[in-house]
């Protein structure tokens, strides 16, 4: 049976500001991409979300991304490798005191926002990426965009790689998500985002902006917390891939 994990992100709020539904999303998808605080998130945020998520069955992940919360994390920057590894370790330490007190440990760390973007072509960004998961310690899963060097990276330093996709973002003809600064970007269309979602999920192919059919084979499959109607659509699409007979469960 095919199998694929439906993860979102989450915790993405900051004091008395919340973004997401993070409770309604959570009684609906597998594994959890936690904000760190780094471009949202705050010790507060970061238990609550782990208890709900150790409370629903939902596997724990750390969500690390470029210090900018004004930014929301999606501003380019040019960090240091060494301050970026650091960086990214940090984070992960900081989840998983909550994780650890919810009963449960950091599963795996996704990078968020312009990081994840920057580590597909990036490799001094995406070797200080994997430099930070191994300084966190032990051999974190790293969820990644299929073909990116941070995947190829990890892989080499002996980390467990696994692949995502989106159903909700536009690609590229190269298999690439197309820059959120571009018309189109974003799918906003629900009936098209629940096709998109079962046609990766059980053919591995997405149709690009261009209209061509693109490869993409993800074992984890990203329902964005931060769109309009989420939580509905987050359930539409899993009930459909269910329907496909794709089996729906985490990774890690």
């Amino acid at each position: 049976m095919t199998s694929i994990d439906l993860n979102a992100d989450l915790g993405e709020g900051f004091g008395r500001w919340r973004l997401t539904d993070d409770e309604g999303l959570l009684s609906v998808v597998t594994s959890a991409n936690v904000a760190c605080g780094f471009h949202a998130g705050d010790p507060a945020t970061m238990r609550r979300v782990c208890e709900l998520a150790v409370a629903r069955g939902v596997t724990v992940g750390a969500q690390v991304s470029y210090r900018d919360l004004a930014g929301f994390g999606r501003r380019a920057m040019d960090v240091p490798s060494a301050e970026l590894a650091a960086e990214v370790a940090y984070q992960i330490g900081a989840l998983d005191v909550f994780a650890r007190a919810a009963g449960t440990r950091v599963a795996y760390v996704k990078p968020h926002g312009a990081l994840y973007n920057r580590v597909v072509r990036d490799e001094a960004q995406a070797a200080a990426v994997v430099d930070g998961v191994l300084l966190a310690g032990g051999a974190l899963p790293v969820l990644g965009l299929p073909g990116s060097r941070l995947l190829e990276l990890a892989g080499r330093a002996g980390l467990p790689v696994v692949a995502e996709a989106f159903a909700d973002r536009a690609y590229t003809d190269e298999g690439t998500l197309v820059p959120r600064g571009q018309d189109g970007a974003v799918v906003a269309d629900p009936d098209a985002v629940v096709e998109r979602s079962v046609a990766l999920a059980v053919s591995g192919a997405v149709v690009a902006r261009s209209g061509a059919s693109v490869e993409v084979r993800a074992r984890s499959l990203c329902v964005h917390g931060d769109t309009p109607g989420a939580v509905e659509l987050a359930r539409r699409v899993r009930r459909r891939l269910e329907a496909s007979g794709v089996r729906v469960g985490a990774f890690a």
